[in-house]
């Protein structure tokens, strides 16, 4: 049975860590993950925000995928927009999912992100 997701993992060029150190910590606000001794000879590197974990693996000749995402839910959503733009961070709204607000960027590396919140509740009408 499964009972959760343990983590997603993105690909990422050789020599980008530092890149994605700084946009993951400074800009996103995540605490990097010590890799065990062994996987950190690989390079790359590990977030956690939450229960929330990413790990960003070294790929050698590394192409972002164009579709493929992690869906990040935010509180806030306004604050993260506002965050990854002063930082030069491109984004694009996206109003196709009902419910919710949401948009996409790329992280330095051009993997693709998705943030997420959910719109409040509706409120119920006595009567």
């Amino acid at each position: 049975m499964i009972t959760g997701l343990d983590h997603v993992q993105l690909a990422a060029p050789p020599g980008s860590e530092e890149r994605l150190r700084t946009f993951y910590t400074a800009v996103l606000g995540m605490t990097e993950l010590p890799k065990p001794p062994a996987l950190a000879a690989r390079g790359g590197c590990w977030f956690q925000a939450g229960a929330v974990q990413l790990h960003l693996g070294i790929e050698n000749g590394f192409r972002p995928a164009r579709k493929a995402h992690p869906g990040l839910r935010v509180t806030g959503i306004e604050v993260y927009a506002a965050r990854l733009e002063a930082h030069g961070t491109s984004i694009t709204w996206d109003d196709g999912l009902p419910g919710h607000r949401r948009f996409y960027c790329a992280d330095p590396v051009g993997n693709r992100l998705e943030f997420v919140e959910r719109r409040g509740r509706p409120r119920r009408r006595d009567g």
